[in-house]
């Protein structure tokens, strides 16, 4: 709070009354990178003990907030400047505006007072953000600060949930107001949830009762909305197998006798009823026909918008995940035991036979290294409360159908974007908001090239986390293509990189760094990297003539 030279009356400034709107929240940390427009946000922020995390590029920052409400439930927040602070966050906000998450980036502007007068950096922000955004606008008083960004996040967290913009004249920014003349917001949003309609939960309740062969395919809805346990219990009354993709990746533990990961295909294709719940049916899932042509649809979703898009459904809910879970479990009949062993044994030994399928490359001591035997050393150094983060494309994916969650809430990508460059910002807000974890990041090559220099920020603020870059040098999953299409030698114009040590890197910036190319060296390697207490990598060379099934499948880019 600052006091006026002239007169006895309390002022506060608008840096202040950010800083104190963010607390309200239960925000403890914003990703910024400093900036003349946003400065006093700092001083707030320093007022107010939130900490800040100073990154190296504002694409960072909004990622790191983006991580950051993915991991809490709290919203994110990052703090960026007018004009080229605000584009480069540009793609953060997008890939959060896609993945539904709800947080809040700030911008500076120039002066009020020189509005269409060439200020530095100024430029039409609201504009820019308004199409990735749920809400954007510019602040105009600096007593309404608080009941604005209340605005923000209550459009933030309304039905679809997703990013907001505001951005902030510098003028208004540092200007004081009197503290009595501050519009108050009070209380500004429920936290309450939305139940499904009784009738369609009832007649869905019906449907899953009387299947032969149910599935769930639970996203990354499931929890955002905190259904975890909801999901559970339905699923276990119902003897149901569940399929979790996203952030719902852990749910169940990966013992419990429901979970499933590589029948899918299998699950979906003859199963007689299948509920989709916080999933859109976009590309990841085949436009919806990846989803048995005969098969009866439950869909649930908080966007009633997405229900039906792209697949006719049989019966579609809105309503929170958690919420709806709770009201079907109290409505459907517990299912006999023995109605569901023989379908769960059949995926049981879909799953098997898959898995054995890989096991002679997962143990192969083939040089150059292959990235099964790689997922599978990362797969087996993992404890049970890392939060892993995937960030690359090939070397990612097939790491995805090895790797085991322990935990709900301990597995970030990029979500539908398919944003490259969230694995340093992801790390930098997961590692803030838990520092007893371990972080690992789980990298391409390609994809440590966009934020990899967020090295530097986690240095300085003193976040360790394990970093594996499995470098192929080479874009593969676009270079497959590319062969495909055109021959080798076309096929390699463009998708080649250098094989670079990433573990130099890292290590001249303070870090800790190895290089690996022998099978037998990734654990030892990967153990000396967690004992040294520092954000480390380790730079594994694999094979760059393999290629993720999904690669060889084209699925990216079939149309």
């Amino acid at each position: 709070m600052a006091t006026t030279s002239d007169t006895s009356k309390p002022t506060i400034t608008g840096g202040q009354l950010v800083a104190r709107a963010l607390k309200a929240e239960g925000i403890k940390a914003i990703f910024a990178l400093a900036s003349g427009h946003t400065m006093d946000i700092f001083n707030g922020c320093i007022d107010e003990g939130i900490r800040i995390i100073d990154v190296r590029h504002e694409q960072a920052a909004a990622h790191a907030a983006d991580a950051w409400t993915r991991l809490t439930g709290i919203p994110g927040c990052a703090v960026v400047a007018a004009g080229p602070g605000v584009t480069d966050a540009v793609t953060g906000v997008a890939n959060a505006w896609r993945a539904q998450t709800p947080m809040l980036v700030i911008g500076g502007q120039g002066p009020f007072c020189q509005t269409l007068m060439g200020s530095l950096q100024a430029m039409d922000h609201v504009g820019i953000m308004r199409p990735i955004t749920k809400f954007a606008t510019t602040i105009l008083e600096t007593k309404r600060i608080p009941d604005i960004m209340g605005m923000a996040f209550r459009e933030a967290y309304a039905g679809r949930p997703g990013p907001v913009f505001i951005d902030i004249p510098m003028d208004i920014m540092m200007g004081a107001v009197d503290e009595k003349d501050v519009v108050d917001p009070g209380m500004y949003r429920t936290r309450g949830k939305v139940y499904g309609d009784f009738k369609l939960v009832d007649e869905a309740a019906r449907l899953l009762s009387g299947a032969q062969r149910p599935a769930i395919l639970a996203g990354s809805q499931v929890w955002h909305c905190r259904g975890v346990a909801e999901l559970e219990e339905l699923a276990g009354k119902l003897g149901c197998p569940v399929y979790c993709n996203g952030e719902a990746r852990g749910a169940l533990p990966k013992d419990s006798p429901i979970h499933f990961e590589l029948s899918r295909h299998e699950a979906f294709e003859r199963a007689d009823v299948i509920m989709v719940v916080g999933s859109p049916f976009d590309f990841r899932m085949g436009f919806g026909k990846a989803l048995g042509s005969t098969a009866k649809v439950i869909q649930v979703d908080l966007d009633e918008v997405e229900l039906g898009h792209n697949r006719s459904i049989d019966i579609g809910i809105t309503g929170d995940a958690a919420a709806v879970f709770s009201q079907l479990a109290a409505a459907v009949t517990k299912v006999p035991a023995a109605r569901s062993q023989s379908w769960l044994e059949h995926l049981r030994g879909v799953e098997q036979k898959a898995v054995e399928h890989e096991l002679p490359l997962r143990n192969s001591d083939a040089v150059p290294i292959h990235p099964l035997r790689l997922a599978k050393e990362i797969n087996d150094f993992l404890t049970e409360d890392t939060i892993v983060i995937a960030d690359g494309g090939d070397v990612a994916n097939l790491a995805a159908g090895v790797i085991q969650l322990h935990k709900p809430g301990h597995w970030l990508d990029p979500g539908p974007l398919g944003t490259l460059g969230i694995g340093m910002p992801f790390a930098l807000a997961a590692k803030t908001a838990f520092p007893d974890k371990d972080v690992c990041i789980v990298f391409g090559d390609g994809s440590f090239g966009f934020n990899g220099f967020e090295f530097d920020t986690a240095v300085r603020h003193n976040l360790p986390m394990v970093a594996v870059v499995g470098n192929n040098a080479a874009w593969n999953m676009v270079r497959y293509g590319q062969i495909s299409h055109y021959g080798k030698v076309r096929g390699d114009v463009g998708t080649l990189l250098n094989p670079t040590r990433y573990d130099q890197i890292v290590e001249g910036m303070g870090g800790y760094g190895e290089n690996v190319t022998q099978p037998k060296d990734i654990r030892p390697a990967l153990e000396r990297a967690r004992a040294s207490g520092k954000p480390a990598c380790v730079n594994v060379m694999v094979d760059h003539d393999v290629y993720s099934p999904t690669t060889e499948r084209n699925t990216f880019y079939k149309y």
